[in-house]
């Protein structure tokens, strides 16, 4: 069979010896069916041949795979302190404009970033432990910011002994429809190197198994969720999930999310806790890298 597709088709996909192939198709009747392909499949069969190159390429195909809020999103882009964006969303193509989005895009002075995850177009935003009210930050004896190449904010929140521990911090954002999930990263344990290598300490490691962390969210609009959870696996990072939201069709406005964490009974102390950031994903999102606790 690979052989009489090769004899009908010259260089490039194009047809030979009188035959028609896949290059007599129009550009328009191929973006029509590249419409029903994910932004990873349009990237792969733009190989084939000139007219899927061109097709793949057209700006119709691609704005119907970015978000809604594209336009909000690139304003961050546009914002932000290099002022790369400032002249090119009129100048690039929406595939261009798509690619530029699935990058981490940091916004809020560098304290928070945005991506679209590349297969669905779906927001996925971090926030960093700095962007955060925490319970005792500015006392040394309570907590340090460590540098860490494990975070994509190259530092940590990092516990080491307390009675009242408490995390809280917002966001005001303008998603696109949809529901969302929402998780803490954490991990027991101090990161360090040694020889060049990434370990973890079990230093101050303590009184997670006694009583659960409660997190907690709520939205401008009364959406709630509640989780309790005992913080375990030492040496790991877990993303711990707080709850979902959904964003409805017809909102225009940016959604105010509150979120929290906090283990207050002050029987006892707790210590060796790593505090990363907050990730907001799109619904059912996994990351294959890291370990998913959920209710």
């Amino acid at each position: 069979m690979g052989a009489g597709v090769s004899s009908i088709m010259g260089p490039d996909g194009e047809p030979s010896d009188g035959y028609s192939g896949l290059g007599d198709m129009p550009e328009s009747c191929v973006a029509a069916v590249l419409l029903y392909l994910d932004p990873p499949e349009i990237c792969s069969v733009a190989r084939l041949n000139r007219a899927f190159r061109g097709a793949a390429s057209a700006d119709f195909v691609w704005e119907l795979k970015l978000p809604s809020n594209y336009d909000y999103l690139m304003g961050l882009i546009e914002s932000g302190e290099d002022g790369e964006g400032e002249k090119s969303q009129g100048w690039l193509s929406k595939k261009q404009i798509y690619a530029m989005l699935c990058r981490p895009n940091p916004f809020d002075g560098g304290m928070k970033e945005f991506w679209l995850e590349k297969s669905k177009g779906g927001l996925c935003i971090a926030i960093s432990s700095k962007a955060m009210v925490i319970t005792g930050i500015d006392d040394r004896r309570y907590w340090n910011y460590i540098p860490t190449e494990e975070s994509r904010f190259h530092s940590v929140a990092y516990l080491q002994q307390i009675w009242w521990f408490e995390v809280v911090g917002e966001i005001d954002f303008l998603f696109a429809a949809g529901s969302y999930s929402l998780y803490f990263r954490l991990r027991l344990g101090k990161p360090s190197k040694r020889l060049g290598r990434r370990i973890w300490s079990s230093e101050n490691i303590h009184g997670w198994d006694i009583k659960p962390v409660r997190f907690h969210l709520s939205t401008f609009d009364g959406q709630q969720a509640t989780s309790l959870y005992h913080l375990e696996e030492p040496g790991n990072w877990i993303l711990y999930h707080i709850g979902d939201f959904t964003v409805p069709n017809d909102l225009v406005e940016p959604v105010k999310l509150k979120f929290s964490m906090t283990q207050i009974d002050c029987t006892h102390t707790k210590g060796g806790l790593c505090v990363d950031s907050l990730l907001v994903y799109p619904k059912g999102y996994r990351q294959d890298k890291e370990m998913i606790v959920s209710m």
